[in-house]
């Protein structure tokens, strides 16, 4: 007999600011390497790539990582549907609009929603999970993903397993679901045998649709609005803005899985963590005699219990226990692993204070590359350019600032005013005020270059844009 395929679908809008500094708003953690080469999102597409059990997935996620995702999904060969949210209303309204794409690819499928951001360590043990947990979807089951709880942790849900099904001891009905709770009554359902609930789903399309219905039916008929309405841009699934903001702003978990009366369970034995907070990275990385982990450029000198993260600044403790350091090109941030959770306070406070690394990364992603600020001064400026393969700027001008432009690696097709030419490796071109110009990479490598403004507003909102690949005129 053959089964269908399940249809993978990523949920990739978060933001993640308990990792701060690695994770911000315009690039959060679900996108960043955080324990190894690839980014948690690319881990799990490349989880669910096996084409003859998955079928191709969709990914959500937001107007900001549109071209990014598609950029890391490509990179780790799995391209995906990616749905752009027009705003931000949480997990529920997300896992409908998954529900309604996928019903309508094909009516009963099955669906896997998975947080982009999760770790998961143990890929064979998970596919085991989902093919035991396929068994109850396919009857009608919402399931969900138990782990086996270490610790009382305060920031988990917890799930507690029911009569089992066809007598396996890993699927069970769901007897009570329950929310994030106190240390006290964490600490009871260690005792009574509850499970951590993982956040990823497996469930028949259909019945989702039924059970947002039953419970949650604005949400549903927002879901189902927008993508009636949606639109096709430069590949990208864009829902419709109106129809979907009128979503309530409410999680999965209280929309519809408390609710819910037709839970299953999957007792999972993969090594798995949410990643939300710094101490969580510690627990899943190797670490050496002495409990330290170094990620990146550091070193621990008579120190225990620590973790460095370094992204380009070589970052050291010395003599210390139980602390978190971590180094970006911008912002340094040392903490004692018993106060990560106040990492988000701290966010919350520079954003009250304007402090740009809050919410940006000096490294900043566009569709065509990356553009990273090297210096920033009164009266100029010096950026480190990246145009990928194909990658075309916008024909555009500036009406208070000239550019220098030196290409370091790779050739260039540079336009100014009416002229184009090559520009190769250590030749430079000057592109004066007021002045029509473009950058674009036709070779088959990446094009390196240093862009030098000056003039007295070097800002990017004095950028006129002509005309533009990425439809951002």
């Amino acid at each position: 007999m053959v089964m269908e395929k399940i249809i993978p679908i990523l949920l990739a809008g978060g933001a993640g600011s308990r990792l701060w500094p690695v994770s911000r708003d315009d690039l959060p953690k679900q996108f960043q390497p955080l324990t190894g080469e690839m980014s948690s999102y690319q881990e799990t597409l490349r989880r669910v790539g096996d084409p003859k059990v998955y079928d191709a997935p969709i990914v959500i996620t937001n107007e900001a990582f549109r071209f990014f995702s598609r950029r890391q999904a490509e990179a780790a060969g799995h391209p995906a549907t990616v749905v752009l949210e027009p705003a931000r209303r949480d997990s529920a309204a997300a896992v409908a609009v998954a529900a309604v794409m996928a019903e309508r690819r094909a009516g009963s499928s099955l669906v896997l929603a998975l947080a982009a951001d999760h770790l998961v360590l143990d890929d064979d043990l998970f596919t085991r999970s989902v093919a035991l947990g396929a068994e109850a979807a396919r009857d009608g089951k919402i399931v969900v993903f138990g782990l086996k709880p270490t610790e009382p942790r305060t920031s988990y849900g917890y799930i507690r397993p029911g009569t089992a099904i066809n007598g396996n001891p890993d699927l069970a009905l769901v007897d009570a679901f329950v929310e994030k709770p106190n240390a006290e009554k964490a600490l009871d359902y260690l005792s009574k045998g509850y499970l951590w609930n993982s956040g990823n789903f497996l469930f028949r399309s259909d019945v989702m649709i039924a059970e947002f219905r039953k419970y949650a039916p604005e949400i549903l008929d927002a879901a189902e609005a927008s993508v009636e309405k949606a639109s096709h841009d430069l590949g990208f699934v864009r829902l419709d803005q109106e129809s979907f903001e009128r979503a309530p702003k409410n999680s999965i978990d209280y929309a519809v899985i408390e609710k819910t009366r037709e839970m299953a369970v999957v007792t999972g034995h993969f090594r798995w963590s949410d990643v939300g907070s710094w101490d969580a990275i510690w627990e899943v990385l190797d670490r050496d005699e002495k409990d330290n982990v170094v990620y990146g450029e550091g070193m621990a000198l008579n120190a225990s219990g620590c973790l460095i993260h370094s992204e380009g600044i070589y970052t050291t403790l010395v003599g210390v226990e139980d602390l978190i350091a971590v180094s970006t090109r911008d912002a340094v941030m040392v903490v004692p692993k018993t106060r990560v959770q106040d990492v988000k306070k701290l966010v919350d406070e520079m954003k009250s204070r304007s402090v740009p690394q809050a919410e940006g990364h000096r490294r900043s992603h566009r569709p065509w590359g990356t553009v990273d600020s090297v210096v920033d001064g009164a009266r100029y400026a010096v950026k480190h350019i990246t145009v990928d393969c194909g990658g075309v700027l916008s024909l555009q001008k500036h009406m208070h600032r000239s550019e220098h432009w030196i290409v370091v690696s790779g050739t260039a097709t540079i336009t100014i005013g009416d002229h184009t030419r090559l520009v190769t490796e250590n030749e430079s071109v000057y592109v004066p005020v007021g002045v029509v110009h473009r950058i674009a990479n036709e070779g088959k490598l990446p094009l390196e270059l240093i862009e030098v403004r000056t003039g007295s507003y070097i800002a990017e909102d004095d950028t006129q844009r002509i005309e533009d690949i990425y439809a951002r005129v």
